[in-house]
């Protein structure tokens, strides 16, 4: 039976509707680049057998060095990405694309080097690939963003909490993928980019953690339990009404996240309102005239 689309774009969508959208899990736009430093390293691999013991060594290692970087150089992508895609982030802990600058150097070096030839030459490869590998790349974040008047303790407790919730998705997305069905992960990756939604409202006001923290733990927990449940029965059994409660489930949580989401965001513009009402009397009372009141004077 054909059913009538009802997203955001279609004529019956509700105005509240493309707020309530979760937000894309970030991906950097040069995501798929640190691939390339592993095929860079291949010749060392091809030339690795003709080698002896020592010579052998040195070009896996090179080999590793390259490998290493790319895993490396990719996570702080990542880390780049999720923090561009929040308002408020401290920057990462540890400088990944950095520390994949120093490995593609280390790596350049081994393979440069051959007994008795000197050091220069590595050197000054090693040096070179460095630059390049910071000119393809770029630098980490090197400071913190947003976080102009926001509570170092509370932000400290979201990111915990945030944590957490990321292990319990993380959990919920691998256990899915038991009961082997495209349409089901899909699901899941709805749900799970709307419960994302609801993190980036906690971290924009960490003061809102207490309300939302039952959803990010509580909530999340039930869900991912009750996915690793329904995975191994579906997966054994193939059974529909199973599979219809399940994707039931997902809807309710669906709509009760992103209902928690946007009257998080309500109540922030409500505290934003009461703040500018409070100056605006305080600035009354010590007789400086709001703009509207100067507007008004003929």
């Amino acid at each position: 039976m054909a059913e009538r689309f009802g997203g955001k774009f279609s004529p019956q969508a509700k105005p509240d509707m493309q707020a309530r959208q979760p937000a894309a899990v970030p991906r950097h736009p040069l995501a798929a680049r640190p691939a390339w430093l592993v095929a860079a390293a291949t010749p060392f691999l091809l030339t690795a057998f003709g080698e002896p013991a020592a010579g052998l060594a040195v070009d896996f290692a090179a080999f590793a060095a390259f490998a290493t970087a790319a895993f490396v150089t990719r996570e702080g992508l990542r880390a780049e990405a999720a923090f561009n895609a929040r308002k408020v982030a401290r920057r990462p802990a540890f400088p990944r694309k950095g520390l994949g600058a120093v490995l593609v150097g280390a790596g350049l070096f081994l393979g440069a080097y051959a007994p008795g030839a000197g050091f220069s030459g590595p050197i000054i490869l090693s040096a070179v690939g460095i630059v390049l590998h910071l000119l393809a790349f770029g630098l980490d974040p090197m400071r913190d963003k947003g976080m102009e008047g926001v509570d170092a303790f509370q932000q400290d407790r979201v990111a915990r909490v945030v944590g957490e919730g990321e292990k319990l998705l993380a959990g919920m997305q691998d256990a899915i993928l038991r009961a082997r069905d495209r349409k089901l992960e899909a699901r899941v990756g709805q749900f799970i980019a709307q419960a994302r939604a609801l993190f980036r409202a906690v971290e924009d006001d960490p003061r809102d953690l207490t309300a939302a923290r039952k959803y990010m733990g509580v909530y999340l927990l039930g869900a991912r339990d009750a996915t690793a449940r329904f995975a191994d029965l579906y997966a054994a059994t193939r059974d529909a009404k199973a599979r219809a409660d399940y994707e039931a489930l997902l809807g309710d949580l669906e709509t009760t996240f992103a209902a928690q989401t946007l009257e998080l965001i309500e109540n922030g513009r409500e505290d934003l309102d009461i703040e500018i009402e409070v100056l605006r009397d305080r600035l009354a009372r010590e007789g400086v005239p709001s703009p509207s009141t100067v507007e008004t004077k003929p």
